[in-house]
């Protein structure tokens, strides 16, 4: 079995004092940098929202958010809210996935390598079979993007405590659609 972790953006933007701050992302972002320091993996692979500055990126930005298809403006590409939440051990990954250039998207998997190569692309080519995902948020991106990992083949699980969600019942709707769909979901790795 090939392994891989796919962290989910994990940027400020999405930690506290970020224009769509998670409760508990921060601590998300130190979570996985010690689950990084105590687990190997054959790849690490990390996306990030990053999102035009000059458009409303295909109505993904609005002024008047409704938080569930419309979104105040968050990880513009090249700002400090698009980068990786300091707490994050950047070092350690291996694929930067960038995702949302111009449209929604959510699941990393709609997102590209600076290549042009997809996730799926990349998780193939290196024979990935199981992929931990963690991340924020666990009840959109992290949600998606595991979704999206069952769909090319992949054995899932989802690290629950290496998440941060945007609320506990949205939380709780995303992890019982996951085990729906056969990913494994577990509190701790």
């Amino acid at each position: 079995m090939t392994s891989g972790l796919l962290i989910v953006d994990v940027q400020n933007d999405f930690t506290e004092g970020g224009a769509l701050a998670t409760a508990g992302g921060a601590t998300a972002a130190a979570a996985i940098t010690a689950h990084l320091a105590t687990h190997d993996y054959d790849l690490v692979a990390a996306s990030r929202d990053w999102h035009h500055g000059d458009d409303d990126n295909a109505g993904h930005f609005s002024p008047e958010p409704d938080y569930i298809d419309t979104w105040p403006v968050h990880c513009v590409a090249g700002t400090e809210g698009a980068d990786y939440h300091p707490a994050l051990a950047v070092e350690r990954i291996d694929v930067h996935v960038l995702k949302g250039q111009g449209v929604p998207a959510y699941s990393a998997f709609e997102g590209a390598t600076e290549d042009g190569s997809t996730l799926a692309q990349v998780l193939a080519d290196r024979g990935v079979t199981h992929l931990d995902v963690v991340g924020i948020a666990t009840d959109h991106c992290v949600r998606a993007s595991a979704l999206d990992a069952r769909r090319f083949g992949l054995d899932v699980r989802v690290i629950d405590s290496l998440t941060s969600a945007v609320s506990p019942r949205t939380r709780a709707a995303a992890l019982d659609e996951l085990r729906a769909a056969g990913v494994t979901v577990v509190d701790q790795a």
